[in-house]
């Protein structure tokens, strides 16, 4: 019989006014159950689906799980789901149509084990909304009470469990009712993170391990490291770091984050995974050889989540599917491999899946398998190449707001009409050699940042004066200025495959502190007296100094001086006005200069070689550009004998601001040190020398030294290169520190075998380079007896500041790399790899994989991996042509060598430093970085044309190769004025200035090839 309840809603009309409404409504004894353990079937009346009868439990969703998670309820394995009449109407009336929609489709499906029960019709389930109760509690119990009668009705023989989010339901409910079981959606992902105070005193006993956790972004999924920090690496006995094997033992940590590890029993350890991959899933094939075990730990805390933006891509129109009218939850991909997919809410999620987005994370639950974060600005289309390159600063949190106005205002003024002048008092205060010594400056072409330059002359006494003089920039840049500020917050100068982002204005970066040639400049000076013979150091003098440099030299004019070409003094802007005799007295003056720097700089490297200085390999590229700016080439830079010198120069000035800042303030002075690297990391360098007969003794700098400098192959120069970028490689990364924070021991200079260094040669592009001058400054005030003008940091604010500069130096290094990726996909992307010969080039093997090999290209510097074994299980063959083709087989790896063998019984073996011939082409990827892929088709060397060039001795590179790149750079340069031009006044009005070279650091060649230079071939 019918029992008719009045059901009172209380509406809000447009003017703002509520309206009750009553109805009718009527209850029913008996509505249908759809159970199989109906005890009254004929009452119920089962019309249409029935639930299944092997199932062991009912679920019952509440209203916000139906609501949020019907994606998941849909999945076919999930059996006997009873959705009540409530939660169904909750999604009618507050997720639109089009989810309540796909919820009857549901329900009417016979494919799905489910079925709708009306709970509100049954007499015993319908629940009146109490005085004040919430709406949301009122459906919650409505449910519960609905499950209750569900589990009585089906005589206590199937339990029954509501799944809730509420959580004060569940302390409520679940454990009212015996068979009736009242759990939350979320189940535990994660464990949670041990208490801080739990953390501290588990390091502080040794029972847990501190570091900063790395992920490997090739296995993103799966593997990664941590690095030991602070007292960790000082107290514990791992040589190694620490492997964190998967997304449960990583707990929630993010690349980046301080982590505390706990290490599992030795059983338990892992080894790295050995195989190429080309993403994650590949990772989980069976074919994975791991290498020996391994420290292996899990996470139990974070103590400081290293958090920022990241940009993501939003899923494809295909890929998403729509919530209704009200937010959506999407699950975003972020560019960065390392970095798990992000769970925003968002109405736009079709509007923006052409779009690079900027999004944050706000919290990572231990319930949740994603973290959630929010939408925070839109940066370009994919694809598109300011897009992408805003991409690289976003990634490398770089960034590039115009300077301020009040910061601007600081600046000085150098304008035809109101011209900067040398002022009487900085006459007075300084050392004026204008008039006494020959400098010059040696840079890039289409430098604009010229921060130091060059003397050297003969004394009265007979002895030589060399001088290095460095832009003044602290007299233009005050101690905690708004401009001192922002240089101090950027750091460092970004330098990216087409243009740069300056550290300080350009009216001092590319003007005022730019040791331009015939202008009047401020430097801050370095002269040594040295014997006339030995070059042996006799004293040395540091001061503040005016200068007018002479010429202002790039790289190849002074080479070609140096050899003897005098032809290149066309091209010498500073030579074209004079008279034939004035010429030649000039340039007789300035080629003797030259080579004289160069003698001294020869002596200056055999001293530090014989303390064991490295000379190592880093692959620099010359991103070419044609007048419409599209990629024309990519040219690997040619090292010449002029950079030595430059670098020697730099490094000997270096050296002694060192050591005098540490002598003044032995707790306050920013140094470099480059500490030894860990013997295990020069393995495979070991190995790969003995495939070619070669011992490397690694010890000692001085060893390894001697070791790279015999391991010479006279019939492939190729390989010495390589055997030396592998022990870049092995290197650790030069820090900058203060000297109260580390013992003098630890102040040692690897890499360059100096006891003790730091960078005073750039202060125009890298703020440490400021706070040594600002030490120097001080030093030589405290000499004189004078009082020390500005404040110096302290110890701690020092060291600080430090890690600042380390972290921006890191960021710097990333985006330079990541942008002439860039630039070599865009290169590669527009050509056809079957046709192109371009794409078809030498390829040297320099490491062998359980299913592939790295391979080095020396004609554009790049490096990848080639694989042996395709997607497919089909194997690399060579027939008698050499030419290669995928056929049925297998692989198998030998110390140096890896061997094919078809079914057939056809085998080819491909050996370490094997030259091959690879197609180039380009993996395009819609939410990540587009890369650059090899494939081997032939196990024969390429040969074409002048190939010899790449395989002659580095510093014989010069001629006619460095010749016709010179010419090409040039024309390319020229072609581009007129569009330099046009937007040259966009670049004023963002005070930035765009560089036309990929590197303009080629001064410090020694201290670049020490940078942490991570391969791209998943290792």
């Amino acid at each position: 019989m019918l029992q008719k309840r009045d059901k009172v809603l209380l509406l809000r009309t447009f003017q703002g006014r509520t309206l009750r409404i009553v109805r009718e409504h009527y209850l029913r004894p008996c509505v249908p159950c759809h159970s199989p353990l109906c005890p009254q079937p004929a009452a119920c009346r089962h019309d249409g689906k029935v639930l299944s009868g092997d199932v062991t439990h009912y679920v019952i969703p509440d209203w916000k799980v139906v609501q949020d998670y019907l994606e998941i309820l849909e999945f076919p394995e999930l059996k006997g789901i009873i959705f009540m009449q409530t939660a169904c109407q909750a999604v009618q009336h507050q997720r639109g149509r089009r989810q309540y929609n796909k919820l009857r489709n549901l329900l009417k499906d016979a494919r799905h084990d489910c079925i709708l029960f009306a709970n509100e019709f049954q007499q015993s389930c319908y629940l009146p909304r109490e005085r004040g109760e919430s709406v949301e509690k009122w459906q919650t119990r409505s449910i519960y009470n609905a499950a209750v009668w569900y589990y009585h009705h089906c005589q206590d023989r199937m339990p029954i469990v509501m799944v809730t989010e509420d959580e004060e339901a569940i302390q409520q409910y679940g454990s009212e009712t015996e068979g009736v079981f009242v759990i939350s959606f979320k189940g535990k992902e994660y464990p949670e993170h041990l208490p801080l105070e739990v953390l501290e005193a588990g390091i502080k006993s040794g029972r847990y391990i501190q570091g900063i956790l790395n992920v490997n972004k090739h296995r993103a999924q799966i593997e990664a490291f941590v690095r030991l920090q602070g007292a960790s690496s000082k107290d514990s006995d791992l040589v190694s770091d620490i492997l964190i094997h998967g997304m449960k033992a990583r707990n929630r940590s993010i690349h980046g984050d301080v982590v505390v590890v706990e290490l599992l029993p030795k059983n338990e350890w892992r080894g790295r995974t050995t195989a190429l991959c080309e993403n994650d899933s590949d990772d989980k094939a069976s074919g994975e050889c791991p290498s020996e075990p391994m420290p292996t730990g899990r996470v139990v805390g974070i103590l400081q989540k290293n958090w920022r933006d990241y940009v993501v891509t939003f899923p494809s129109k295909e890929e998403v599917q729509s919530q209704g009218k009200n937010a959506q939850k999407i699950l975003v991909t972020p560019w960065d491999y390392r970095i798990p997919k992000i769970r925003i809410s968002t109405q736009q999620a079709e509007a923006l899946q052409d779009f690079r987005v900027v999004v944050r994370i706000d919290s990572w639950e231990s319930t949740s398998v994603y973290p959630n974060g929010h939408f925070v600005r839109v940066l370009g289309k994919i694809g598109d190449l300011e897009g992408e390159i805003a991409t690289i600063l976003v990634e490398n949190s770089i960034s590039v707001v115009p300077f301020s106005e009040a910061q601007m205002c600081e600046m000085p003024v150098n304008t035809p009409e109101n011209p900067w002048k040398v002022s009487p008092e900085e006459e007075r205060e300084r050392k004026d050699l204008r008039n006494t010594h020959l400098v010059f400056s040696i840079d890039p072409q289409g430098c604009e940042d010229v921060d130091d330059t060059l003397s050297v002359r003969t004394l009265n006494n007979g002895n030589l004066e060399l001088g290095v003089h460095i832009a003044d920039v602290t007299h233009f840049v005050a101690l905690n200025s708004y401009i001192d500020t922002e240089a101090r917050t950027r750091a460092t100068t970004y330098y990216l495959a087409d243009r740069r982002y300056d550290m300080l204005p350009s009216v001092l970066s590319a003007d005022l502190c730019s040791l331009l040639g015939g202008v009047d400049r401020y430097a801050v000076s370095v002269m040594w007296e040295l014997d006339k013979t030995s070059y042996e150091i006799k004293k040395v003098w540091y001061g503040r100094t005016i200068i007018r440099s002479a010429y202002k030299l790039f790289y190849e004019a002074a080479q070609e001086l140096l050899d003897g070409n005098f032809s290149v003094v066309d091209d010498i802007p500073e030579f074209k006005d004079l008279d034939e005799k004035s010429r030649q007295d000039k340039l007789e003056e300035l080629v003797w200069a030259i080579g004289k720097l160069t003698d001294i700089a020869r002596h200056v490297r055999a001293k530090r070689d014989c303390c064991g200085a490295l000379e190592l390999e880093g692959v620099e590229v010359r991103v070419q550009l044609d007048e419409k700016k599209n990629i024309h080439d990519l040219i690997p830079k040619q090292p010449l004998e002029v950079h030595e010198t430059v670098a020697e120069c730099m490094i000997l000035a270096n050296h002694w601001v060192a050591k005098k800042i540490w002598e003044s303030f032995p707790h306050q002075a920013l140094l470099r040190q480059h500490p030894p690297p860990h013997q295990e990391f020069f393995s495979e360098l070991r190995e790969c020398a003995k495939a070619k007969g070669f011992f490397i003794d690694t010890r000692s700098n001085k060893t390894l030294a001697d070791s790279l400098d015999n391991a010479n192959d006279p019939n492939d120069p190729i390989v010495n290169r390589l055997l030396r970028s592998m022990a870049t490689q092995a290197m650790s990364n030069a820090l900058y520190f203060s000297t109260g924070s580390c013992a003098e021991e630890e102040f040692h200079h690897y890499g360059l075998a100096l006891d003790k260094y730091t960078h005073f040669t750039s202060p125009i592009r890298r703020y440490s380079d400021i706070v040594v001058h600002r030490l120097l400054m001080a030093a030589i005030s405290k000499d004189k007896k004078m009082e020390i003008k500005e404040n110096l940091l302290s110890n701690k604010d020092l060291e600080e500041l430090c890690r600042h500069i380390n972290n921006r130096n890191r960021a710097a290094q990333h985006s330079q790399k990541q942008s002439t990726e860039l630039f070599q996909c865009m290169y590669f992307k527009d050509k056809d790899p079957e046709t192109d010969e371009r794409c078809i080039s030498d390829g040297v093997i320099y490491s062998v994989r359980t299913n592939g090999v790295l391979v080095f290209i020396p004609r554009f510097g790049i490096k990848g991996a080639a694989y042996l074994k395709n997607k497919d299980g089909l194997v690399i063959s060579c027939g008698p042509d050499s030419h290669c083709e995928w056929k049925p087989g297998s692989l198998q790896r030998f110390q140096n060598k890896i061997t094919s063998t078809t079914t057939g019984g056809e085998s080819v073996t491909f050996h370490l430093f094997d030259h091959v011939t690879v197609r180039i082409f380009v993996q395009a990827s819609r939410c990540h970085s587009d890369t650059i892929r090899l494939e081997i088709v032939s196990n024969k060397p390429y040969m074409i044309p002048n190939t010899e060039l790449f395989h002659q001795n580095s510093l014989l590179l010069k001629n006619e190769l460095v010749k016709e790149v010179t010419r090409s750079v040039e024309e390319a340069q020229l072609a581009q004025e007129v569009k330099v031009n046009l937007i040259q006044e966009e670049y004023q009005e963002y005070c930035q200035t765009k560089g036309r070279s990929l590197y303009t650091l080629l001064e410090e060649i020694r201290d670049l090839a020490l940078l942490d230079v991570s391969n791209n071939c998943g290792i």
